[in-house]
């Protein structure tokens, strides 16, 4: 048995906020490949069988068996499998890889980074509720089945417990639809959300994900005119906002340069006149007059800017 891990790099927020560090692990076919997350969950980049290299799974070979060092193929359900969790332990002779170069002894690489994440786990016919409070929801991975028969096994007989390898294969796009994008959203796991993947055998439902900051949209809405916010099914959430001018290009058509050259213009009550007429609304209008924020800056020609972001609940 041949086992091989190397670790590429440790890193604490660089290049992305999500990344904790990441591994690469190569296992020879027929072993036992174990990828593990001391810190965050498991996110596979590349996983490959075949052989490009002379010197790998070499014991006991003969020389032929190691020569072609150009067969590649690509694993896909590595990914499917692993991805979102802090674990992920397999037998790759299970994995039913068909064969990309016959006569070629292969083994399995695989590398993938740890990312921040949270990972939720609700027994059959229960109800899993994802909160990202002012944040929202994206989803790493999620399954719905059985991996190991000691989740959700209290009080259950070994018979239902016994089928370790049951995956739904529509979980994943099921949860994100349900839930992506959105600050909380609700699950059921059950035969009637995901349908039964391993008849028999008592199931639950694995759920990892992030929480990300909502996307931020910004509204410019020359004076005298109205801003209009709408969110569809959504509330608005508001996070800056400015009656006045900080730059000499917004709403300057047409306009002299004595008018938009002071750019250090701020109407002190702006935010909370905004956040009091579109804060958790739907949609809202907002003048952008001086008979609302007062005008803060006789003789120039104002604006008023608003960075807000829609929040979609979704409780069962």
């Amino acid at each position: 048995m041949f086992f091989l891990k190397l670790s590429l790099l440790t890193l604490l927020a660089v290049a992305s906020d999500l990344l904790v560090h990441a591994e690469n692990v190569i296992t020879c076919d027929g072993s036992v490949q174990h990828l593990s997350c001391d810190t965050g969950l498991i996110n596979v980049m590349s996983a490959i069988y075949g052989r490009t290299d002379k010197r790998i799974c070499t014991t006991g070979r003969p020389f032929s068996e190691i020569q072609n060092t150009a067969c590649v193929l690509k694993i896909p359900i590595i990914s499917a499998r692993c991805n979102g969790l802090r674990q992920c332990e397999f037998k790759t002779d299970t994995l039913g890889s068909p064969d990309p170069c016959n006569g070629t002894d292969k083994y399995y690489n695989t590398t993938y980074n740890c990312i921040k994440g949270h990972v939720s786990v609700t027994c059959e016919d229960g109800y899993s509720t994802l909160d990202c409070g002012n944040d929202v929801i994206q989803i790493i991975n999620a399954n719905y089945g059985r991996t190991d028969s000691t989740t959700c096994s209290h009080g259950l007989p070994d018979t239902i417990l016994a089928d370790t390898n049951c995956y739904a294969s529509g979980t994943l796009s099921i949860v994100a639809t349900k839930c992506n994008g959105k600050s909380s959203c609700t699950v059921q796991a059950s035969n009637t959300t995901f349908k039964d993947p391993c008849f028999g055998t008592s199931k639950y439902l694995t759920v990892s994900h992030h929480c990300l900051p909502h996307p931020v949209q910004t509204s410019v809405t020359c004076e005298g005119d109205n801003a209009v916010l709408t969110c569809g099914a959504g509330v608005l959430n508001i996070h800056n906002a400015n009656y006045g001018r900080t730059d000499s290009t917004a709403c300057s058509t047409g306009r002299p340069s004595s008018q938009t050259s002071k750019t250090d213009c701020y109407a002190t009550n702006t935010l909370t006149e905004v956040t009091n007429r579109c804060e958790g609304k739907s949609s809202c209008v907002v003048p952008a007059t001086n008979s609302v924020f007062s005008d803060p800056c006789y003789g120039t020609y104002k604006y008023l800017s608003i960075k807000y972001s829609c929040v979609v609940h979704n409780h069962l």
